[in-house]
Formats: C-alpha cells, structure tokens, sequence
C-alpha cells in the first residue's frame, strides 16, 4: 500500500509544483540567476524531502563540514538504489547538479527540474556521446556549479562496490576541482531488497574530506579512482 501511495503522490507532486517550475523558466530566461536558484533550491529540497518522508526513510548526514565553501566541487558517491539521487539532493549543502542517466530525461516533468539543476544527462552505450556530455559537465563546474557523480554507472543493490568509471575523475582534472568522496549506506533497503517494493529504512550519508586535484600529477591523478574508491569502501 505504501509504495501505490508513494508513486501517486509522485505524480501528483510533480503537477502541484508545475507552476513554481514555469516561473524558474521564467526567472531564467530573464538573466534572474539568483531569484530562480532560491526558487528551484527550495522546491527541490521540499519535493525530495517529501518523497522520502512518505517512504519513511530516516536520514544520517556526517562531515558537512566537508563541503568546500568558496568553489565548486565533484561530489563522488557509490551508488546503492534508486532513492540515492533524492537522498543527495536533501543531504548535501545544496540541491546539486548531478550526471544522470539518459533515461531520466525522459521522465516528463522530472526532466525539467533536472535541467533547472544542470544536470547532465548521459548515455553509457554510445561513447562519443558520453564524452560530450562528460566535457558538458567539466564546463557546468568550470562556472561554479558543484556536480554529483556516481562512478559505478549502476547501483549496486547492496553488493559490493563496483569499479569506478573514469568520466567522474576527468570532470575534476580537467576543471581542477576538488573531489569530495561520499558513502551512502542503506539506499538500497527502501526498494532493492523488497522486490522494488517501497519499505522504510534507516540510511546513512558520509561525507568524506575534499582531496584537491589541481596540483596532482599524471601518477596521481590515475590513482585518484581507487584511492576514492577504497575510501568509500572502508566507510560502509
């Protein structure tokens, strides 16, 4: 019962909020950069939070100290369900931009709150796509927009933690970004481990130091990966 009433107040949500989304639109197409981020911000984090308030998801959020607070950043995540992207939305400083799969863009609605955010969407069959749209996010960071990635490419369901793709470690060399490694814990208890049906469950976010790439080296910089990725693993 729980997850019918989840997804028609999924619906239902995304129609109330309609209005507030024509007006970002609105906003932006008048140059008005901060009245319609103060908008999108809040309506973002009140959706999101709504979604995982009728799941019953209860959040953890550790080390938001982290969080670099004069530039842009790459926050690096391992990715467990499919309620991670509502998870980080509420979790971080901000509502965030975020390198999503192409299938999301075809969410209506959805989709236009993900492009109120900058969000990237990329499709991992076709490379010279997925490049274009990894070197559309280096450009979003390179103007000051912190961006989420989840280097899996998958979520893991609860299983271990797969290998990270390299998309996520060029968007910040090339922007020389910090790279702030995120462990989500849980994600996968509300839909995953039931059959995909919706079951409250306790998840926890980490939020790991910034590890600075504008001065690493080649060496370093190949190894950023798996030092991000063995950080992430040892705080499941």
């Amino acid at each position: 019962m729980r997850t019918i009433i989840w997804f028609i107040y999924f619906w239902l949500s995304l129609i109330f909020f309609c209005p507030f989304q024509w007006r970002a639109f609105h906003l932006m197409k008048k140059g008005e950069k901060v009245k319609k981020e103060r908008l999108v911000f809040s309506c973002v984090n009140m959706w999101a939070g709504s979604l995982m308030k009728l799941a019953g998801i209860k959040i953890t959020v550790e080390g938001r100290e982290n969080i670099p607070r004069d530039r842009a950043c790459v926050f690096v995540s391992n990715h467990q369900g499919n309620f991670d992207i509502p998870v980080l939305l509420t979790s971080l400083d901000k509502p965030n931009a975020i390198v999503a799969k192409k299938e999301l863009e075809a969410i209506p609605l959805v989709k236009g709150w993900m492009k109120l955010l900058d969000c990237v969407f990329i499709d991992r069959e076709n490379p010279r796509k997925a490049m274009t749209s990894i070197n559309e996010a280096i450009d979003i960071v390179r103007l000051g927009r912190s961006m989420i990635i989840f280097p899996e490419g998958t979520r893991s369901r609860g299983g271990p933690v797969s290998h990270f793709k390299s998309g996520a470690f060029r968007v910040c060399e090339k922007a020389k970004a910090p790279v702030v490694p995120v462990c989500i814990n849980g994600s996968y208890k509300v839909m995953e481990a039931n059959k995909n049906w919706i079951k409250p469950a306790q998840i926890s976010v980490k939020i790991l130091p910034a590890i600075e790439t504008k001065d690493m080296d080649r060496a370093e910089l190949k190894q950023l990966s798996d030092v991000v990725r063995e950080q992430i693993i040892g705080n499941l």
